[in-house]
């Protein structure tokens, strides 16, 4: 059995259905209902719940235009190994488009070209990698970064000790969104950054680095988190040790609109990782229409907090994708 799971998803006149199949895909080529597209798409795991709302909005995209998806996620969380060898896997089944989030923007480079030069248009998708790719699908990491910072500086009134908590590494959205929460702080003269620890975009990871930094810092006033994830982790964390700061993250995950919401966190930031995957598939369908595409799309990112919570209540299960007119103007 191989280390990695795929999930396939055929939209079509009988309706929607879905199965998990663990270990290799199918020996032979699937065949959609009516030829209609198949879409390869590809996130980085199943534990962040921004990866589950990215592949509802290919889902979405795909049921909207009679295409079809087939997931292709690492089993172990942003497994370098695994992706590759699901590259592969994928390549077997001929998929007429590739959207695509690398778990290691360097690493994955020559793995991702492989779908090109076998004449596959790729979309890829929330992190930018080197290729020759039909667009890219992202958002503004370092304002995503700037903009939470500047809000928990702000609620700090502009002094005071924070923890920062940066996600991979390996992915260029963590490393822009720490440049932008750099970028704040240099604003803030009374704002003392602790250090920058790594919670790998996890809770686990998030919780244990945390509970270090409590023990390393008696005093702790604000985190910050590249994303909501790792404030869940962190808040475990303060809890136990029976400790409170302000706390910010990103993404605007139903669970941080919760906590905005009771006053437990100040604010998130919304990455929407569903919008950007329901752009990514709408822009690789039109690439497949012989319509024009721009070469870089940015979705849109805003910061929530207790005055504008009402448009982010409605949970990412049940929400909608934008149209192509909402994020693409002419």
């Amino acid at each position: 059995m191989t280390s990695a799971l795929r999930t396939f998803r055929r939209f079509g006149q009988a309706g929607l259905f879905s199965a998990i199949l663990a270990g290799s895909m199918l020996s032979t080529p699937v065949q959609a209902a009516n030829d209609a597209p198949l879409i390869a798409v590809f996130t980085k795991n199943f534990t962040n719940p921004a990866y589950a709302a990215a592949r509802r909005g290919a889902d979405l995209v795909a049921e909207e235009k009679g295409a079809t998806t087939a997931h292709f996620v690492p089993e172990s969380p942003d497994n370098v190994e695994q992706q590759k060898a699901l590259v592969v896997e994928a390549l077997a089944q001929h998929p007429d488009l590739v959207i695509f989030v690398p778990v290691d923007d360097k690493a994955m480079v020559e793995d991702a070209a492989k779908f090109t030069t076998a004449g596959i248009p790729v979309v890829s998708f929330v992190n930018r990698l080197e290729g020759d790719f039909i667009t890219h699908v992202g958002s503004d990491d370092v304002a995503v970064g700037y903009n939470g910072a500047k809000a928990l500086f702000e609620g700090m009134n502009g002094s005071g000790k924070v923890l920062a908590i940066e996600g991979n590494p390996a992915a260029p959205t963590s490393r822009n969104r720490v440049k932008g929460m750099q970028n704040a702080a240099a604003e803030f003269p009374d704002i003392e950054v602790l250090g920058i620890v790594t919670g790998m975009y996890q809770k686990p990871a998030a919780y244990d680095v945390t509970v270090q930094a409590l023990k390393d810092h008696p005093q702790i006033d604000g985190i910050w988190a590249a994303n909501d994830v790792m404030v869940y982790g962190a808040l475990d964390a303060l809890n136990e040790a029976d400790r409170a700061a302000q706390l910010v993250g990103a993404n605007g995950l139903d669970g941080a609109i919760n906590l905005i919401e009771d006053g437990t966190m100040l604010a998130t930031v919304e990455f929407s990782a569903f919008k950007i995957a329901c752009t990514a598939a709408r822009a690789g369908l039109r690439h497949l229409d012989g319509q024009d595409i721009p070469d870089d799309i940015t979705v849109p990112s805003v910061l929530i907090d207790r005055t504008n919570l009402a448009p982010w209540k409605v949970p990412l299960n049940e929400r909608m994708c934008p149209t192509w007119e909402e994020i693409v103007t002419p």
